[in-house]
C-alpha cells in the first residue's frame, strides 16, 4: 500500500495537466468518472492490447496510463508486489464495458491485432467480450451513433438481489449519480459511466488485489466532499492527502459491498 500511494504522490506531482483531459464534465455533485487501475503482470503485453482497442498510450509518473474518452486505464506492477489473486469475476465488479461503433467492424481489426476477443452471447453481433491475460473482462457493446469510435461506457456490479435496490441508492447519495435503468439492469449515471447493478447468487469478494484492483472518479473539492462522506459515516481508508505543489489531492474509501475506490482531485483539468 505505501509503494502505491508513493507511486501515486508522484503522479501528482510530475503528471501533465493534459493528462487529466476529462471528455465528461462533472455532475452537480463534483464527481465524473476518473480511472481504472489495474494489477497488471505484464505492462507492455496489456498496453498492447489497450491501445489497438483505441486507447493512447500516456506515461504519467511511474505508472504507464492509456486513455479512452470518459476513462484513464492505470497499468501498474510495482517492484516485489504479489501478482493479482484474480480476474474480475467473482468479485463485486464481475466487469467494466467499453461502446464502440460498430462491434463486428472494431472487433475484427482487434483479433487481427492480437486482442482476445470473445463473441457476444446468444449469437448477439452487437455484443462482445474481451478478457485481458489477467482476466480482466471487458464487455463490448455497440452504439453506432456515438461521438467516439470507442468509450467508456459502464462498471458492472453483481451482488445479491435483496442489495441491487441499496447500492443503487448508495451510488445516487454519495457520488450523484442518477438513478434509472440499462436495459433489464437497475442502474445509476455518472458522468462517463453508467453504473449496473445485477443479481447474484454467488458469494462475491473485494476488488481489492485483484486485476481490477480499484476504481477511480474524479472529485472538484475533494476535502469538502471527504468531510460529506465521513459526516454521512463512510470511514475513508486513505485520508484525504493532498499535494501542495500541484493542488492535486487523493482518498481511498471502500463502498459497503467491497468496490475499493480512489478518489481524485486533479491539478488543472481542462
Amino acid at each position: 500500500m505505501r509503494t502505491l500511494i508513493s507511486a501515486l504522490w508522484v503522479i501528482l506531482t510530475l503528471a501533465p495537466a493534459t493528462t487529466w483531459a476529462q471528455a465528461f464534465p462533472p455532475n452537480d455533485a463534483g464527481v465524473t468518472m476518473g480511472h481504472w487501475h489495474l494489477n497488471t503482470r505484464d505492462v507492455e503485453a496489456n498496453k498492447k492490447i489497450f491501445v489497438a482497442m483505441g486507447g493512447t498510450a500516456i506515461k504519467a509518473g511511474n505508472f504507464e496510463v492509456v486513455r479512452f474518452p470518459g476513462v484513464l486505464v492505470y497499468l501498474h506492477q510495482a517492484a516485489g508486489a504479489p501478482p493479482p489473486t484474480g480476474g474480475t469475476v467473482g468479485t463485486v465488479v464481475n466487469h467494466v464495458g467499453f461502446l464502440v461503433q460498430n462491434v463486428q467492424e472494431f472487433t475484427a481489426r482487434w483479433k487481427a491485432a492480437g486482442v482476445p476477443v470473445l463473441p457476444g452471447g446468444n449469437g448477439r453481433t452487437d455484443q462482445a467480450f474481451v478478457v485481458t491475460p489477467d482476466e480482466l473482462r471487458i464487455e463490448i457493446l455497440e452504439d453506432k451513433n456515438q461521438t467516439f469510435p470507442v468509450q467508456h461506457h459502464h462498471i458492472h456490479f453483481n451482488v445479491p438481489e435483496s442489495e441491487i435496490p441499496k447500492i443503487q441508492a448508495w451510488y445516487a447519495k454519495t457520488f450523484g449519480a442518477k438513478p434509472g435503468m440499462r436495459g433489464q439492469n437497475v442502474a445509476a449515471d455518472i458522468p462517463g459511466a453508467n453504473l449496473s447493478f445485477s443479481r447474484t447468487d454467488m458469494p462475491t469478494v473485494t476488488t481489492k488485489g485483484r486485476v481490477l484492483d480499484h476504481i477511480g472518479f474524479d472529485v472538484k473539492n475533494l476535502e469538502a466532499f471527504c468531510k460529506q462522506l465521513e459526516a454521512a459515516g463512510t470511514k475513508l481508508d486513505r485520508p484525504f492527502t493532498k499535494n501542495p505543489q500541484t493542488g492535486g489531492a487523493l482518498a481511498f474509501i471502500y463502498d459497503p459491498w467491497g468496490t475499493y475506490i480512489e478518489l481524485n482531485e486533479r491539478p488543472n483539468p481542462l
